[in-house]
């Protein structure tokens, strides 16, 4: 007796980019963020943490980045961390929407803070937003941060202290925040519930 295949229940295998394609199109990504960002080596090397080096070497496919410098890159470039392995998209963007339920999760190094992205793909816009909430006690660490570009905060509830240069700031709900990025700059939640905010990046050219 035959016994005939029922099509619904066959397995469909797309065809996958091969490894050695994934890999070759992650040094040209990053070279192609950082220049679109206005970014020296030794800048996306401060915001990192990887060594200018390093990040010479892979961006000329004469390394493979593990994961984690991997997604130090991601974190100080501003974007996912899958952005570096996926196919590009034929079609670029002019409009982005995204849904409440939809927000993609944006990576940060930072603990305590976490990021859902409201924004479209940094490599179309010159701005990325997420929507942030910042835990009580949380903070950007004792190393101050500094890069190249903007960044806009609202506090949406809670309270936050952001010290920018030689400036403290203390911001609570309905407050905002804009400065340059190259002025090194520090962020903590001392309050005793998680804040709120809306946290944009103006990219700089």
């Amino acid at each position: 007796m035959t016994t005939k295949k029922d099509p619904s229940l066959e397995v469909r295998v797309e065809p996958a980019l091969e490894l050695n394609e994934i890999v070759s199109m992650i040094g040209p990504k990053i070279a192609g963020l950082r220049k679109a960002q206005g970014l020296s080596l030794q800048q996306l090397a401060t915001a990192s943490d990887v060594s200018a080096a390093a990040i010479h070497k892979i961006e000329r496919s004469g390394m493979v980045p593990t994961i984690t410098t991997l997604l130090k890159l991601a974190g100080a470039l501003g974007v996912p961390v899958n952005y570096f392995v996926a196919e590009d998209d034929p079609h670029p963007e002019s409009v982005h929407i995204t849904k409440s339920e939809a927000r993609k999760v944006v990576y940060t190094p930072h603990d305590g803070l976490a990021l859902g992205g409201i924004s479209g793909s940094y490599r179309q816009f010159q701005a990325a937003a997420a929507v942030a909430s910042m835990s009580a006690g949380a903070n950007s660490g004792v190393k101050q941060l500094k890069h190249p570009g903007e960044e806009l905060v609202y506090v949406l509830s809670g309270q936050v202290r952001f010290t920018v240069g030689n400036d403290v700031y203390a911001l609570k709900m309905g407050d905002s925040l804009h400065f340059s990025g190259d002025v090194p700059h520090r962020w903590e939640n001392l309050g005793k519930k998680t804040a709120q905010l809306i946290w944009f990046a103006l990219r700089s050219g």
